[in-house]
């Protein structure tokens, strides 16, 4: 009897272990997001958002920090794969822009918040495309 008890211990063990790795593989190595079909969580401005961090980071952060956003400003500085809303809101895209876009015109960007710049004082966003 003793040695069927001490079988079927290690028995649950080799399964909990077993169950525990599997878990451990799926949080890991959860789906990517696709920021572009995702529904924004916020629609707001580069003024208003660069506000609210500027008044209280730490809440902001807690609001907006890995949600997906949508924001409407003017474009102060186009490079490769980059533009700034208002000097405020930085966007960083996967793919390489479109040449056309100039600087002064009003696009509206959705991205996901990945924080906030004190040293800029911008707000950052990744993964980011220009909703028409």
């Amino acid at each position: 009897m003793v040695g069927s008890k001490n079988k079927r211990n290690w028995f649950f063990l080799i399964v909990l272990l077993i169950l525990c790795a599997f878990m451990g593989y799926q949080y890991i190595y959860q789906d990517h997001r696709d920021i572009e079909t995702e529904k924004a969580e916020y629609t707001t401005t580069p003024q208003s958002i660069s506000d609210e961090f500027k008044q209280d980071a730490l809440k902001s952060e807690k609001k907006f920090l890995n949600k997906t956003i949508e924001i409407l400003g003017i474009v102060t500085e186009v490079n490769q794969n980059n533009i700034t809303l208002n000097d405020l809101v930085f966007c960083q895209f996967n793919d390489m822009l479109n040449q056309s876009i100039k600087i002064n015109t009003t696009l509206k960007v959705k991205g996901r918040c990945i924080g906030y710049d004190d040293l800029l004082e911008q707000v950052k966003l990744d993964q980011c495309t220009i909703i028409n």
